[in-house]
């Protein structure tokens, strides 16, 4: 099962492992169809299609599917809360994990911090 949002969704605990062992920088936003997470799965479509993130891998994932565990039951989300649970891994390792609502300012600044790029100097 998974959400009606516009995102490319994780539907298991294993297509989960795979991604993040597979791809460096993935966000991953795991929530309901409720008003704390619509408006950050808008916000990650919208940097997804911005061209400025294409070195990160945007997903959600239901919440309340059982699969889900592999992000509800992660010590850096023992004393969340409220949706969504978000989850920036990097290099197979959670980078930070946030809950609740975010806006577009607080998910760029920790794209930007744990996601910098990298430019190659040609000198």
């Amino acid at each position: 099962m998974t959400l009606p949002t516009n995102l490319k969704h994780v539907a298991t605990a294993q297509e989960l492992t795979e991604l993040i062992n597979e791809k460096e920088n993935v966000m991953v936003c795991a929530g309901r169809m409720g008003p704390m997470c619509i408006p950050v799965y808008d916000i990650m479509k919208d940097l997804e299609d911005s061209g400025n993130y294409d070195h990160i891998e945007f997903r959600d994932m239901l919440f309340d599917s059982p699969e889900a565990a592999i992000i509800r039951n992660t010590p850096e989300c023992s004393s969340f809360m409220g949706l969504p649970f978000t989850i920036y891994y990097k290099n197979g390792k959670i980078a930070k994990a946030t809950t609740s609502i975010q806006n577009m300012d607080q998910i760029q600044s920790i794209l930007d911090h744990e996601y910098a790029k990298v430019e190659i100097s040609n000198n």
